[in-house]
C-alpha cells in the first residue's frame, strides 16, 4: 500500500533538521506540500534543497521565525497560509532537550522551555483549528518524548513541557474528533538527529561516530539508535489517507526502551 497525502499541507516546525526534514521529505514524497519553520535561515535554505531534491513537485515554503513566542507563532502561521493557501496538517516538533538537577533549573529555563514545546503547539493549533474545522479536515501530530510518560529524574523541565504536551493531545484529539480533526503524539527514543550530532561532537573521548552511536544504541531493546525516517514513516501514516481511525493517542517510537507501554 502507497501512503499518500493527495496536496495536504503541512507545517512543521523544526523542520529543518533531523526529525523535522525527515518528515517534511516524507510528507513531500507522498504527494503533500510542506512549510519549514526554524530559527536559522541558512539550514532552512539546505533543507529547502533536500525537499525540492527529493519532491520537485512539491511546494515548499521555508519560514524562518521562533515559535517560542506569540508574534513568532503568529508570523510562521502566516507565511505558511500565503505560501500554501491552507494548513491541512500541523506537526509540533520544534524543541530540544533541556534537563537537570530540580534546584538548578531556573525561572528563566522552565518559562523558555514551556514557551517554545508547550505554548507554540498551543498557539499555533489555535491557529490551524478554525480552517481545519471549516473544511472538516485535519490532522495534527505533537511530537515528544518518552520522558512524558515516564519522567526520570532531572528530567525537568523537558519532561514536565512534554507531559502537558500529552495532555494538550487528549484534549485537543477530544475536541476534534467529531470535525475531522485527528489529533495524536509520538514519543521519541533516542533517534539519530542534529541533537545527537551535536552531543558527539561535545564528547571529549575521541570516538567516531559510528562508535558512539552503538555505545548510545546498547539500552536499547533493539540494540541500536531510530533512523529519522522511521519516524518520518509513522507520521506519514498517521496523516495518510489510511489513518483516518487514530486520534487520542501517545506512540512511543523508541526501540522498545519506554518502561511505559
Amino acid at each position: 500500500m502507497q501512503l499518500t497525502l493527495d496536496g495536504r499541507a503541512a507545517l512543521i516546525t523544526g523542520g529543518s533538521k533531523g526529525l523535522g526534514l525527515a518528515m517534511a521529505k516524507a510528507f513531500a514524497e507522498a504527494g503533500g506540500h510542506v512549510a519549514i519553520v526554524a530559527r536559522g535561515q541558512a539550514a532552512l535554505d539546505e533543507a529547502t534543497a533536500a525537499i525540492r531534491a527529493a519532491a520537485p513537485q512539491a511546494k515548499v515554503a521555508a519560514i524562518a521565525a521562533d515559535v517560542g513566542t506569540a508574534e513568532g507563532c503568529a508570523a510562521a502561521f502566516a507565511a505558511a497560509e500565503r505560501a500554501l493557501s491552507q494548513v491541512d496538517i500541523l506537526v509540533n516538533n520544534a524543541g530540544t532537550s533541556q534537563r537537570g538537577p530540580f534546584l538548578e533549573v531556573s525561572d528563566e529555563l522552565w518559562q523558555n522551555d514551556l514557551d517554545l514545546k508547550l505554548f507554540a503547539a498551543i498557539r499555533l493549533a489555535r491557529l490551524a483549528w478554525p480552517g481545519m474545522q471549516a473544511r472538516r479536515w485535519g490532522r495534527i501530530i505533537n511530537v515528544l518524548n518518552i520522558g512524558a510518560k515516564a519522567p526520570p529524574a532531572e528530567g525537568a523541565p523537558t519532561a514536565v513541557s512534554r507531559a502537558a504536551g500529552m495532555a494538550l493531545t487528549k484534549v485537543q484529539a477530544n475536541e476534534g474528533a467529531k470535525h475531522n480533526i485527528l489529533v495524536n503524539a509520538m514519543l521519541v527514543g533516542i533517534i539519530e538527529s542534529d541533537q545527537w550530532v551535536r552531543r558527539h561532537a561535545a564528547d571529549q573521548r575521541n570516538i567516531t561516530w559510528e562508535e558512539w552511536k552503538e555505545e548510545m544504541g546498547k539500552p536499547v531493546p533493539v540494540g541500536r539508535l531510530g533512523k529519522p525516517e522511521e519516524f518520518a514513516g509513522l507520521a506519514l501514516y498517521l496523516c495518510s489517507q489510511v489513518g483516518g481511525y487514530v486520534t487520542g493517542t501517545a506512540i512511543n517510537v523508541d526501540g522498545g526502551r519506554s518502561p511505559v507501554v
